[in-house]
């Protein structure tokens, strides 16, 4: 997206927020950084407009492999929290009915949107990935609307703005803090410019 293109819409945020959009805020745990190779193992969800939340989605996923320390102690998630967990066939499904007619957003979105559509792939699901489903970067958003901001990252914005982090680097949590820097960014500066 251009530019343009991109101040255009967030100019207009503020008033489709205003007349009722839906908006989802999503967020996914991984075993890894590469999409081809690590799989998901948490995707969480937030849905809301205007007047609050309207619902939330959140479920761990087996990846059918143990995790790597770093992982663990990235996210507080554990091989026997997985064990039990619902295979990312019997969760993307469930996950894209929640999403459906909702306009996305995700803090670094290209990461979340990526490794959702690689596992659609894998379990040859097309839903989601023809055409990908678009999300809001709160990352662009935040560096439009907060320039001088030496950080960007969903921790720091969180205690610049003294949101409520939950449990960092878990996916509802974030995705409910991703939601609360988007309100943020609407309500602090694309309402006043």
């Amino acid at each position: 997206m251009s530019q343009s293109k991109f101040k255009c819409m967030l100019y207009k945020l503020p008033s489709l927020f205003d007349e009722g959009a839906v908006f989802t805020a999503i967020d996914t745990e991984t075993t890894g950084l590469n999409k081809h190779n690590d799989r998901i193992i948490e995707i969480g969800a937030v849905k809301f407009d205007k007047n609050g939340i309207i619902d939330k989605f959140s479920s761990l996923i087996n990846p059918k492999r143990p995790l790597t320390q770093i992982c663990i102690k990235l996210c507080g998630i554990y091989d026997d929290m997985l064990s039990d967990a619902p295979t990312v066939a019997k969760v993307l499904p469930e996950f894209l009915c929640f999403i459906s007619g909702s306009t996305l957003i995700a803090h670094n979105a290209n990461f979340d949107i990526n490794f959702i559509n690689a596992e659609c792939e894998r379990i040859h699901f097309p839903q989601l990935t023809k055409p990908n489903i678009p999300a809001l970067d709160t990352v662009k958003i935040s560096r439009f609307c907060f320039p001088s901001f030496e950080k960007h990252n969903l921790q720091f914005l969180a205690h610049k703005f003294a949101i409520n982090s939950g449990k960092a680097h878990r996916a509802l949590d974030d995705a409910i803090v991703c939601k609360e820097i988007f309100l943020r960014c609407i309500n602090d500066s694309l309402r006043h410019m």
